[in-house]
This record gives C-alpha cells, structure tokens and sequence, in this order.
C-alpha cells in the first residue's frame, strides 16, 4: 500500500518540532485528526447523496437519538450540536421547508419544540446506511477482522486514558465546516 501522508511529510515536520517530540506520539496524532478529517468527508458524500448537508444530518442524528418521540427544544438541539442559535435556527427552517422536521405545540408556550417526522426518519436512515456501508468498505478494504478487533481494543485503551484525562468526549458527532 502506498505510504500515507503522515509517512511521507513526518521527518520534515519532525525537523521544525522542539527537541524530544516523540515520532510515534506525533504520528499516532496526525493520522487519527487526518482520519477524523476523512470520516467528515465519508459523512459529507453520503449526506449528499441524500440531499443533505453533514450539519442537516447531525440535525436529524441528533433528534433520532433524542428518545421516542424525537423530540428537541431548539435550544437542546442547539447545545447538542455545538452551534449557536442563529445557526440551530436556520438549519430547522432549512429542515422543516423540507418537510424532514416539524415544530410542536410546546407545554409552556414558549419555544416550541422540533419533532422529527417520518420522511427525516428515512431520509436520515439512507444517509446512515450509505454512511456505514462506505466506512465498511473501507475498513475491510484495508483491515483483516484481527488487525480491526485489534484497532479497536488499542484505540479504546487511548479513548479510556484521554477521558481520565479531560472527562468523557462528547457523544455527539461534531462536524467542522457545516457543523
């Protein structure tokens, strides 16, 4: 396979660094934002093919995993996502033209809460399922079942010592760009 990207630029960048940067450290951490990077861009093609941004897809992730029924205030959805009111705000309008979410009577009268329907909840699903098969195709394009299991007992390992470290990651997909 050909060398990635970090294979082919880490002993120039190494050169720059301060004196006693650990190569591996430095490495492991480049790939895994790179890869992190490139699974936005996995997330990016298969929201299109389904005529949604990534950031309408964590909308619609986002209310999908909120309960039954999926329910958010803006303001939940808002938090959940990271993004600012503004932003929540024109996504939903975005959503509801679509007809993928729709806005419910709030008990308090206030801010009335956004519903997933039933075309966001398929809609939703195809960019999941597209989603998932690509990542598939890419991990088993690339990985024997061992060497994935093994990936996933190292990475968990990183995962667990990072949240002892800074408190538990967000369970949340962030997104940059659309986010």
């Amino acid at each position: 396979m050909d060398q990635d990207s970090v294979g082919a630029g880490l002993a120039a960048w190494l050169r720059v660094m301060p004196a006693g940067v650990d190569a591996d450290v430095e490495a492991a951490r480049q790939r895994i934002g790179r890869l992190s990077r490139q699974f936005e861009q996995v997330l990016a093609r298969a929201a299109a093919a389904h005529d949604l941004t990534p950031g309408d897809w964590q909308a619609l992730s986002a209310l999908h995993r909120s309960g039954e029924p999926p329910v958010l205030t803006p303001k939940e959805l808002g938090d959940l996502l990271g993004v600012t009111s503004g932003t929540v705000s024109v996504r939903i309008d975005r959503l509801a033209r679509a007809g993928l979410v729709e806005r419910v009577a709030a008990a308090d009268g206030r801010s009335r809460p956004i519903r997933l329907t039933r075309k966001g909840r398929a809609r939703w699903a195809a960019a999941t399922k597209q989603r998932t098969d690509d990542e598939l195709g890419l991990f088993t394009g690339t990985l024997e079942p061992d060497r994935l299991t093994a990936l996933n007992a190292l990475l968990a390992d990183l995962l667990a010592r990072f949240e002892s470290e800074f408190g538990p990651a967000s369970t949340v997909d962030r997104i940059g760009g659309d986010g």
